[in-house]
């Protein structure tokens, strides 16, 4: 094999590891391109994943700079050496990969490449994408650079395991939406009876009020009273609907912006304070700051709607290589062993749930009239 800075079985081993660690399809991309250039010591490393449009889904890059990728443009379509990795499904070794006749050429702003080595990733007849590294690093001068069998042969293992991982990641995104979906069904649910009976009372005391309008002016006005009451009711219910629904946004914003908007508007939509604060805690895998922002929505919701608190308090602190997220409220307060005797959770079991899914932990602290205080760690990447 080449005998590159992390040759061995050692590296290949790390490499594997790393690829199974992560459950998010972008993260896993990354990790196999990444693993594939250290591991055959080249300059440039990428993996497309095909659309049905003859180009691609997704095309992930290690070795050239954001700004490089910015500069080069859209996304490459399906032509030259890549529509044959992905058509034909067969290995790619080119001492020039520029000199051979299916090369179309480059985007100005691209690297220039020579040698090159590359395979589809393959789930029996299905190809997920296009593995393909270029430029090994050695002394071009002395004729005999470029990549090897021993390369290939090691880049087709990793590919191998490379399929698994993304498969498993791939189902592991699929399953997730499946609990979106069924967490929306059952908000809908829970929208759909709340307010439903608010309106429906609501509609019967506007009835009542008009029919002692002109007899008992004086009822009247308690009717309608009444009727401003519910439908203040009926507007929390939405409001608390509409936040617990908004998109989250933790792609394009992060965990700790999207959690500081969240607590904002909480805090202009009920009359409690809602502060939030953040140290020292850096960017997070994808699935911990989902979980992390789940929690944080649950322990929100119980605060502001179930424990009449003046006062509730976010925070998101580092904690050695992880996270660690407090929500403390000053209000009523609850005995835990109670609840669960009485089959109500307050949602501690689906965050425990949570927790525990992303290798974290959960405490919560609480006593009648004594506040609560929910705690969750995450232990990082």
């Amino acid at each position: 094999m080449s005998q590159g800075p992390r040759s061995g079985l050692a590296a290949v081993s790390a490499a594997l590891l790393a690829m199974s660690r992560h459950l998010e399809v972008r993260d896993v991309l990354k990790t196999i391109v990444a693993s594939a250039r250290e591991l055959l010591d080249a300059q440039y490393a990428a993996l497309g994943v095909p659309d049905d449009h003859g180009g691609f889904a997704q095309f992930v890059v290690d070795g050239v700079s954001d700004a490089q990728w910015k500069a080069i443009g859209p996304l490459p379509r399906q032509h030259g050496i890549l529509a044959a990795m992905l058509h034909e499904a067969r290995p790619e070794r080119l001492a020039d990969v520029r000199k051979d006749p299916r090369f179309e050429g480059w985007p100005a702003a691209h690297p220039d490449m020579s040698d090159f080595l590359g395979l589809p990733i393959r789930d029996g007849e299905e190809v997920l994408g296009a593995l393909f590294l270029a430029n090994k690093n050695c002394a071009k001068s002395s004729g005999d650079c470029g990549f090897t069998e021993d390369d290939e042969e090691l880049l087709s293992i990793l590919a191998q395991h490379a399929a698994i991982a993304l498969t498993n990641a791939r189902l592991y995104e699929r399953s997730r939406e499946l609990t979106i979906v069924e967490e929306r069904s059952r908000l809908a649910h829970e929208l759909h009876d709340a307010v439903s009976q608010k309106l429906f009372s609501l509609r019967l005391t506007a009835q009542a009020a008009t029919t002692l309008v002109d007899r008992d002016p004086a009822r009247a006005k308690g009717e309608l009273q009444q009727v401003a009451a519910l439908a203040a009711e009926a507007a929390d219910e939405l409001r608390a609907a509409v936040v617990e629904l908004r998109p989250t946004g933790l792609d394009e914003d992060g965990l700790i912006a999207t959690l500081r908007t969240h607590v904002q508007v909480l805090d202009r939509a009920h009359s409690a304070r809602v502060t939030f604060d953040s140290r020292g805690v850096r960017a997070l895998p994808a699935a911990q700051e989902e979980a992390l922002l789940r929690v944080a929505q649950e322990a929100l919701h119980n605060a502001l709607r179930h424990s009449g608190a003046a006062l509730v308090e976010v925070t998101l602190t580092k904690r050695g290589p992880g996270a660690a997220l407090r929500v403390t409220d000053d209000g009523s307060g609850f005995d835990p062993t109670a609840v669960r005797s009485a089959g109500r959770h307050l949602g501690l079991v689906s965050m425990r749930d949570r927790a525990s899914g992303v290798g974290g932990s959960l405490d919560v602290e609480s006593a009648p009239g004594k506040g609560t205080t929910i705690e969750m760690e995450v232990p990082g990447g």
